[in-house]
């Protein structure tokens, strides 16, 4: 009776058949499980079409009967790699191949399920083969070394990552920057991301120490935005005081007037007159925002020249904060000082340069602030020789809060 082959080629002797050569068969097979179970194949696949493995009884020369295939060669094409029908087992393959060509792997004949790697996949694959008759499958098993390599790409569907670090940034799925990160050595806050239930908003917090706030910085002139429209951002901000929301001081008050420019078709303006040679004051009062950090302010003065002469005036402004019980009667702060010069031209808007800081004297929440503006005519830095027409000062304040809750 003749030897037979089992499927991948290992040689089934007849009871006393092979007498004086049984070793040499034996040891054959040895070496042939060896290779099954551990041996390595490098298959050259250059170009493209078909690759058939094949299975060699008795033989260690079949490329189908090597547990781990190596595929070199630069393709040219798509290349397609068949393995025998009824073999069934398992393979490691890897795709040592260059270009960008896709590789499937595939039973000789039939329609059983197949296998490939992308085009950019050049990584490793662990396959199971059915061994069904005529119909033979080959399935890429869930797990093993295919799933992640250091230098494929591949995408991960229903993965828990436990723990993970991220690099310098998170790339959307055309490769273009999504998230960058920043790492801070020795960081003890972080953000956490909350999701919610139905007919609630998922959370973003800072955690961390016991009070930590959360920055977030538009670059260069943009803005925070919250649907269409911008968020409102603690820091500077602005007041305006028309000459029409002020009052002569009772003592050494400047003038209120309605200046006429062109009848009818031009602005009138509203101004308080600023005397050449006495110094004069005007007065007004705010109650800032509880979100004001109670710290220094400053301002612009808005004017116009009653004359065409290009002298320097000199504006002060100084105030207090008078809070609730306290009495009004008490002095003011510290005046501070702007110079501006005359333009030459009568009825031409002039804008001042920012003051330096103005310190509000008892400064405090729930407060109401008390301010004297005031030009120091007379004193040897002003010398603009016309009435100066006071249209309004800016104010410029600091708050630290969000809102005035």
């Amino acid at each position: 009776m003749a030897s037979t082959f089992t499927d991948l080629g290992l040689e089934l002797m007849a009871t006393g058949e092979n007498a004086g050569t049984w070793g040499t068969k034996t040891n054959a097979n040895l070496s042939l499980i060896e290779q099954l179970t551990g041996g390595v194949l490098s298959l050259a696949v250059a170009g493209s079409g078909t690759t058939a493995l094949t299975i060699q009884d008795g033989a260690l020369t079949g490329t189908a009967q090597q547990r781990i295939i190596e595929l070199t060669g630069a393709l040219t094409g798509s290349r397609v790699l068949t393995f025998p029908l009824l073999t069934e087992t398992f393979y490691i393959i890897k795709n040592g191949t260059t270009n960008a060509q896709t590789l499937q792997l595939k039973a000789a004949s039939g329609s059983g399920a197949t296998v490939t790697f992308a085009a950019d996949n050049k990584g490793y694959k662990l396959i199971y083969l059915d061994g069904v008759a005529t119909n033979t499958g080959v399935f890429e098993m869930p797990f093993g070394v295919g799933d992640v390599t250091l230098t494929g790409t591949q995408t991960l569907t229903n993965k828990t990552l436990t723990s993970p670090t991220i690099g310098t940034k998170i790339a959307d799925t055309n490769g273009n920057e999504l998230l960058l990160l920043t790492a801070t050595g020795s960081a003890v806050n972080e953000f956490t991301l909350a999701n919610a239930s139905t007919g609630n908003g998922p959370t973003l917090s800072a955690t961390g120490e016991t009070n930590v706030g959360i920055n977030i910085n538009p670059k260069g002139t943009g803005v925070l935005k919250s649907g269409s429209g911008a968020v409102k951002i603690a820091g500077l901000e602005t007041m305006w005081i028309p000459a029409s929301a002020m009052y002569a001081s009772t003592t050494n008050g400047a003038d209120p007037e309605q200046i006429e420019t062109t009848a009818n078709s031009a602005p009138d303006m509203k101004v308080f007159d600023f005397d050449a040679s006495t110094k004069q004051h005007t007065q007004f009062s705010v109650a800032f925002p509880k979100s004001w950090n109670e710290g220094t302010i400053t301002y612009q003065c808005f004017w116009t020249p009653s004359t065409t002469n290009t002298g320097n005036c000199l504006f002060r402004l100084s105030a207090v904060s008078v809070a609730d019980g306290a009495t009004i009667d008490v002095t003011f702060g510290t005046e501070v000082e702007i110079t501006d010069a005359g333009v030459g031209t009568v009825e031409d808007q002039q804008v001042s340069a920012v003051s330096g800081a103005v310190t509000v004297k008892s400064a405090a929440v729930d407060t109401q602030t008390y301010f004297k503006f005031a030009r120091e005519a007379g004193a040897g830095g002003d010398t603009f020789t016309g009435e100066a027409r006071v249209l309004g000062i800016k104010l410029f304040f600091t708050t630290d809060a969000a809102n005035d809750a």
